[in-house]
C-alpha cells in the first residue's frame, strides 16, 4: 500500500526522512560525542585513582612497612634422583620429579625444608630474646602450654568486648588414614579448637569449643564425617557468636554447611543444623561480616567450578533467597575475603586436593558485584617460580587486618601434610594492598583500576614493633 505524503508533518531540523543519507553522519557524530564524554569520564576517574594510589603508595612506603616488602629468595635444590633398576626403568619410564612431588613425598630427602624439625618450634613461653614476636612460616607453632596449635583451615575473630583475638580451626590431633583405597587422607572429626591472644603471636588454648559426636552415626558431627573451615562472627542483635563450617560425609557427597551458636567466644557452641545453601552443593567456604553488619557466605559450588556469594539473614543463622555466581568456570576454592578502602578483595586457591597450587587475588566494588581476577598475589625473590606458583606450598584460609597500619594485613594459610595431617603447619605472611595491578582487567578503557594485593615471602618476620595488638 502506497503511503500518502502528510502535509501536516513537521519537518525535522535536518530536513531529511528516516532512512535517508543524513542518518549516517548523525550516528557518527553521536558516537564521537559518546566517546568524548567517555574519555573525559575516564580521565577524571584515572586522576582520582592516581591520587588514591599516591596515598596508598605513601602508606606502603612507610618505614615500618618497608622492611616487610623486602622479600627473600627461596631457591630449593632438588635432591639427586633415586636409583631405579634397569628393568623398572624399561617397564615404565619415570617422568621428571617436581618440587611439588617432593613436597608430597613423606620420604623425600628435602622434607625438612617444608616441615622443619619440632626442635625448631616457635615457643612463646620461652625467653626468645630477639626472636620474640617473630613468625617463622612452616615451623611448628606452640601454644602457651607447650603443645602444637591445632586450628587448621581456621579464621580469626576480634572480640571488641574482651579486646581479644580468637582463632578457631579444625582440631586434627589424630592419626591420618584413608577411609577407602581412593579416599583422601583424613583424620576423625575431633571438633573445633579455639585459641585466644592479645598480640596474634602468643596463643592460649581455650579447648574444643564444638565437639564431635562419638556415638551417633547419623549426626553431622559424627567422627566419621567431615568438618572443615570453621569461621565465627558476632551478631550484636542476638548477642550470639555464630559459627559456620563445611559439613560433609566421608566421600564428600553431602556438600553442606553447618551452623552453631554460643553466648561466649570460648563456647561451648550448640550445633543447630546443616543444609545446602541456596539448594547448591557447598564445599570450601567462608563468611564475611561487612561494616554495616551484613554478613555473607562465600562457598565453592557446582563441583567446585564456581563460587556462590549470598547474604545471611539478620540472625546469621540461615541464607536468604539472594545469591550470585562468580568466577564461573575458574575452579577456585578456599576463599578468604577482606575489605580495604571501600573495595572488597578475595584470595582463592585452585582445586588440587592436598597438593599446593597457585593463588589468585580478586576484587569487586561490592560483595554482590562483579568479581574480577587480578592475578597471583605471591611475591618471592630470585627465580623461585615454583615456590610462588605453589603459594609458598600452602593454601589460604583467612586474612586478618592489622589495625593502625593502613593497607597491612596478615595472610593466614595452611601447609597441609597429607601424610600426617596433625603435623600440618601454618604459614602467616604480610599482605599489603597498594600500587597498581600487574595487568589490565576484563573491562574496556582500562577501568576500574584496583589496588595491587601482594603477599610477601619471609622466612622470619614480625609485625611493626609499634603494633601491640590493640584496636586503634
Amino acid at each position: 500500500m502506497k503511503m500518502r505524503n502528510n502535509k501536516y508533518r513537521k519537518p525535522t531540523s535536518l530536513r531529511c526522512n528516516a532512512g535517508s543519507r543524513c542518518s549516517t553522519p548523525v550516528a557518527v557524530w553521536a558516537l564521537v560525542g559518546f566517546l568524548i564524554v567517555l574519555q573525559l569520564w575516564n580521565l577524571i576517574s584515572h586522576t582520582n585513582i592516581q591520587s588514591k594510589h599516591a596515598h596508598h603508595s605513601s602508606m606502603i612506603h612507610h618505614p615500618l612497612l618497608r622492611e616487610l616488602q623486602v622479600v627473600e629468595e627461596e631457591n630449593i635444590q632438588m635432591p639427586p634422583p633415586r636409583r631405579r633398576s634397569p628393568r623398572a626403568a624399561k617397564r615404565k619410564p619415570k617422568r621428571a620429579t617436581t618440587l611439588v612431588d617432593e613436597f608430597l613425598d613423606e620420604n623425600s630427602q628435602i622434607r625438612h625444608v617444608f616441615f622443619p624439625s619440632a626442635k625448631m618450634a616457635v615457643d612463646p613461653t620461652k625467653d626468645n630474646g630477639n626472636d620474640s614476636f617473630y613468625y617463622y612460616p612452616g615451623r611448628v607453632w606452640l601454644d602457651t602450654e607447650g603443645n602444637p596449635i591445632q586450628a587448621h583451615g581456621g579464621g580469626i575473630l576480634y572480640d571488641e568486648r574482651s579486646e581479644t583475638y580468637y582463632w578457631y580451626g579444625e582440631y586434627k590431633d589424630g592419626p591420618t588414614y584413608h577411609a577407602h583405597k581412593k579416599g583422601a587422607a583424613r583424620v576423625d572429626v575431633i571438633g573445633v579448637g579455639c585459641y585466644s591472644s592479645k598480640d596474634l603471636w602468643t596463643w592460649k588454648n581455650e579447648g574444643i569449643v564444638l565437639a564431635a559426636e562419638p556415638e551417633n552415626e547419623a549426626h553431622d558431627l559424627h567422627k566419621s564425617n567431615i568438618l572443615e573451615r570453621p569461621k565465627v562472627i558476632y551478631n550484636s542483635k542476638t548477642a550470639k557468636y555464630v559459627m559456620w563450617m563445611h559439613i560433609d560425609d566421608t566421600n564428600y557427597t553431602k556438600a553442606s554447611v553447618g551452623v552453631a551458636t554460643s553466648s561466649t567466644p570460648v563456647g561451648p557452641f550448640t550445633y543447630l543444623h546443616s543444609k545446602r545453601p541456596h539448594n547448591s552443593d557447598s564445599r570450601d567456604m567462608t563468611i564475611f561480616k561487612d561494616d554495616d553488619n551484613t554478613a555473607y557466605i562465600i562457598y565453592s559450588s557446582d563441583d567446585n567450578s564456581e563460587l556462590h556469594i549470598g547474604p545471611l539473614d539478620k540472625d546469621y543463622l540461615d541464607v536468604t533467597g539472594v545469591m550470585r555466581r562468580v568466577l564461573v568456570g575458574q575452579h577456585r576454592e578456599a576463599p578468604a575475603v577482606f575489605k580495604y578502602d571501600g573495595t572488597y578483595y578475595m584470595i582463592t586457591s585452585g582445586c588440587t586436593g592436598w597438593a599446593p597450587n597457585e593463588a589468585r587475588a580478586h576484587a569487586a566494588e561490592s560483595m554482590m558485584g562483579n568479581w574480577e581476577t587480578m592475578g597471583d598475589p605471591c611475591v618471592v625473590g630470585g627465580n623461585s617460580k615454583v615456590f610462588r606458583f605453589a603459594t609458598f606450598f600452602s593454601q589460604g584460609t583467612f586474612v586478618v587486618p592489622v589495625f593502625g597500619f593502613e593497607g597491612l594485613f596478615v595472610f593466614m594459610a595452611d601447609r597441609w601434610n597429607p601424610a600426617d595431617l596433625r603435623d600440618s603447619r601454618y604459614v602467616w605472611l604480610p599482605l599489603i594492598v597498594g600500587g597498581a595491578v600487574d595487568r589490565p582487567l576484563d573491562y574496556s578503557f582500562g577501568f576500574p583500576l584496583w589496588s595491587r594485593v601482594s603477599i610477601y615471602w619471609h622466612r622470619r618476620w614480625r609485625l611493626p614493633p609499634q603494633w601491640n595488638g590493640n584496636i586503634v
